[in-house]
């Protein structure tokens, strides 16, 4: 098998794992890296023993796939480029700031038959693999992501940032067209908001409860689903899971029976390039597709949009 040629654009706190696992993953050959820091680049090169581009276009004219781990302002313009340029392109969550962008990517992709996989790294959780059999038609989910503040991927707020994760998993249950969405947010540390809750009701009759915060001090990655006599229990952090099931006998009282699950030691991002090189040689859907992402980012903003109607609701009646 002919490894594939793979590039990083950006090769900051992600960007540099990317390379990293380009460099080791049998069937891939990492051949260079273009970062906005040329000291940063060459620090990273030095290590993997690649080469620093200068520029994208001259990065692109020597491979076949793409990571782009650049910020998510700059992601429509540089994922553009390279499927332009006819390569493989997996960007990392979100896909871009607006539905449009993220809709002219898919299409750009389509349009060229390229792979355009989205970096939704949760689906790739070694646990969220052992548990997803689990979970058939969701009723009630609840989510919660905490984590503490870092400057980066301040450049989105905290729905974009976080919450996107959890909202992609939901969809990937195929809960149906949304129905309604609630949402409250406010900004702590960030001119953006940094803490959020939503509830999003599907037509389906599932419903959605989810927090997320990026100003806590304890962190938190967990995903609960309730459904008809079950309840699925995920900690992407631990990655360890349960699974409660009730089992009808003889008596006139149901018994719950529990079911502990451990996922393994993996790293959820190399198990995530791997299915993406071989979506992009043999041409499959990818898990997480541009679609995906471009679904994920639409149910995001209208999160956002809701944040905003209840801001501004309450701000007129303390007015």
């Amino acid at each position: 098998m002919t490894p594939l040629r793979a590039g990083v654009i950006g090769v900051g706190h992600l960007g540099q794992h990317h390379a990293r696992l380009y460099a080791a993953i049998p069937g891939s050959q990492l051949v260079g890296i273009v970062d906005l820091s040329p000291d940063r680049a060459k620090v990273i090169a030095d290590k993997l023993g690649t080469r620093v581009f200068p520029d994208i276009g001259g990065l692109l004219s020597h491979v076949d796939v793409v990571s782009v781990a650049v910020p998510t302002s700059a992601h429509h313009a540089v994922v553009k480029a390279c499927l332009s340029a006819g390569k493989h392109v997996l960007v990392e969550k979100p896909i871009a700031v607006t539905s449009t962008e993220a809709q002219e990517l898919v299409d750009l992709a389509k349009q060229r038959g390229l792979c355009l996989q989205v970096g939704h790294s949760e689906r790739f959780n070694p646990v969220m693999q052992v548990m997803r059999p689990h979970i058939g038609r969701p009723a009630f989910v609840e989510c919660h992501r905490l984590s503490s503040f870092s400057d980066r991927g301040t450049d989105v707020d905290v729905v974009l940032d976080l919450m996107i994760h959890d909202l992609d998993l939901v969809l990937s249950f195929n809960p149906g067209p949304v129905e309604e969405v609630r949402a409250a947010g406010v900004p702590v540390l960030s001119s953006t908001v940094d803490i959020a809750n939503a509830r999003i009701q599907f037509k389906g009759g599932c419903v959605a409860n989810l927090t997320v915060s990026r100003v806590s001090t304890n962190k938190m990655r967990r995903f609960r689903v309730f459904q008809r006599d079950s309840y699925v229990s995920i900690d992407f952090q631990t990655r360890q899971g349960m699974v409660c099931r009730r089992e009808q006998q003889g008596g006139p009282r149901p018994s719950i029976v529990v079911q502990q699950m451990q996922g393994g030691d993996e790293e959820p991002l190399k198990l995530q390039l791997a299915s993406f090189l071989e979506s992009a040689r043999t041409g499959g859907r990818p898990v997480v597709s541009g679609e995906d992402g471009a679904l994920a980012l639409e149910l995001a903003h209208q999160v956002l949009r809701a944040i905003e109607a209840f801001t501004e609701r309450h701000q007129t009646e303390e007015g």
